[in-house]
């Protein structure tokens, strides 16, 4: 009986690499690290500014704040005020605010004259904003310049919330012109048919008060949706973005933080930069 040849298989030598070498693996995580670190890095000398005033005029309130969002955007407030170049700065406020002390709004961050406010005065086709009168009355008892906004409900007829406006809202010499408010897309009609109310609305107010009224919307939606069909009119366009630090030249107004802190106004505010000096903000009111 013949015996079988039994034949072992060579176990076959892995070659290693250069890719996979502990040197080579051991260099990508250096680099990554180099690569992480440069970017912090950059991003620190980049916001060394607002860093260094929020740390040297706000280290109480450094150590005693809780809310890491309102300290980053702190910091980036200050990184876009000291860009305005002369620009003017204002505030808008709505019943949100509560009991706004008007003697004491003056300045942002100490440093910066609030010259302007915007209030809102009407919600919809059937709401008044519950502070309107006394933020209306009290802001021009403050000698700011001053100006009403109001909130488009889509689904909602545009000429009843035009009404409400016209009797809710009356401007007198030196007010800014009257802002319609446009942030949702409706509900039960198509973007056609609110582009038809939003223009209902505006050429009411216009016609009764002869003057052309402002939009304000967000960038995204001023991109999309109004930018083309409603180029005729002047906008007031809102980014909280991080990384925008200046306003388009195409933009009246630009309200750059929703998180800031006013002299007489308890908790945050939005903040806006005019795209000019007081001067010309004045030349905009109404006559």
């Amino acid at each position: 009986m013949r015996k079988k040849t039994v034949r072992r298989r060579s176990t076959p030598i892995r070659k290693t690499t250069k890719k996979n070498s502990p040197f080579y693996s051991t260099i990508k995580k250096v680099f990554l690290y180099i690569c992480i670190v440069t970017v912090v890095l950059a991003i620190l000398y980049h916001y060394r500014d607002g860093i260094a005033y929020y740390f040297s005029f706000k280290s109480n309130k450094a150590l005693t704040e809780s809310d890491e969002s309102k300290r980053l955007s702190d910091i980036r407030n200050i990184q876009v005020l000291e860009k305005i170049d002369g620009k003017s700065v204002g505030i808008d406020v709505s019943e949100y605010q509560g009991n706004i002390r008007w003697s004491y709004v003056d300045t942002l961050e100490k440093t910066y004259p609030v010259h302007f406010v915007l209030i809102r005065a009407t919600v919809g086709s059937d709401r008044l904003d519950r502070k309107f009168e006394k933020n209306w009355h009290g802001s021009k008892k403050n000698k700011m310049i001053r100006g009403a906004y109001h909130y488009y409900r889509p689904n909602e007829n545009s000429i009843d919330q035009a009404d409400l406006f016209i009797k809710t809202v009356h401007l007198s010499k030196g007010d800014l012109p009257p802002v319609l408010d446009i942030e949702r897309l409706p509900k039960n009609q198509s973007l056609q048919r609110l582009k038809i109310g939003l223009k209902r609305w505006l050429t009411r107010v216009e016609e009764h008060y002869h003057v052309r009224p402002i939009i304000y919307t967000g960038e995204k939606y001023y991109d999309d949706f109004l930018k083309e069909e409603f180029s005729d009119y002047l906008f007031w366009i809102a980014n909280y973005n991080f990384y925008r630090e200046e306003m388009e030249d195409d933009w009246l107004f630009w309200q750059f933080s929703e998180k800031a802190s006013v002299p007489g106004i308890d908790g945050n505010v939005d903040v806006n930069i005019y795209n000019g000096d007081l001067q010309q903000l004045q030349f905009i009111t109404v006559d």
